[in-house]
């Protein structure tokens, strides 16, 4: 996984970004090429994180902040 320089633009820390992948709670894809992983930073706190996806190249996150409420329905029990 890639991380371009706009995800970091709330503040979420490279470290925190890649735990929230890998250890996603809930993902959705938007369209062929753009799904989003709700996931725990590394404190616990929820992130959205959104990747770009495509053949033959590693997934790309574009974006990561905290989770809003909009999201909150796409995890388990949401």
């Amino acid at each position: 996984m890639d991380v371009s320089p706009s995800a970091s633009k709330h503040g979420v820390a490279l470290d925190d970004i890649e735990h929230a992948a890998r250890n996603a709670a809930a993902s959705e894809d938007l369209d062929d090429d753009l799904r989003l992983y709700l996931g725990p930073a590394r404190s616990g706190a929820l992130l959205v994180i959104s990747v770009v996806r495509g053949d033959n190249r590693p997934e790309l996150v574009i974006h990561a902040m905290a989770i809003r409420a909009k999201y909150r329905r796409l995890l388990p029990g949401g």
